[in-house]
């Protein structure tokens, strides 16, 4: 699969089609919060734009609505940005890291939830 690389909105359509399933243009539009919420139109030509880049195809038509469903995976995406984040700090992971502790975005709970993850991690790998 090919990674696509997603603007603000593409990402929005694309967090809508993850958490809601196949879905429709207008659903997808009314996903957006009231305020600030783009035009049918911009969301259709942005669905489409997805569409060429393979990220979403259509899956059915119901009357004359398109039901779009994500082809790519939203761990895919995450993944991405965050291999294109670590390459702006030289692929290191400290910087990122004590940011992320300095503002509070990161706390001690989901450090020690990394921390067990990282555990069970390097069990896997033991030779047995």
């Amino acid at each position: 699969m090919a990674q696509t690389k997603f603007t603000p909105l593409e990402l929005q359509i694309m967090q809508a089609l993850w958490s809601h399933g196949p879905t429709s243009i207008r659903e997808m539009q009314e996903a957006f919060p009231e305020a600030g919420r783009p035009a049918y139109t911009t969301v259709q030509t942005t669905v489409y734009r997805l569409e060429a880049k393979k990220a979403v195809r259509r899956l059915r038509k119901i009357g004359n609505a398109h039901i779009f469903e994500a082809v790519t995976s939203r761990d895919a995406a995450q993944g991405r940005f965050i291999d294109e984040l670590l390459a702006m700090f030289g692929g290191k992971l400290q910087p990122v890291m004590s940011r992320l502790i300095e503002s509070g975005k990161l706390t001690k709970d989901e450090l020690d939830a990394a921390q067990q993850t990282l555990r069970r991690l390097s069990k896997k790998e033991k030779p047995q």
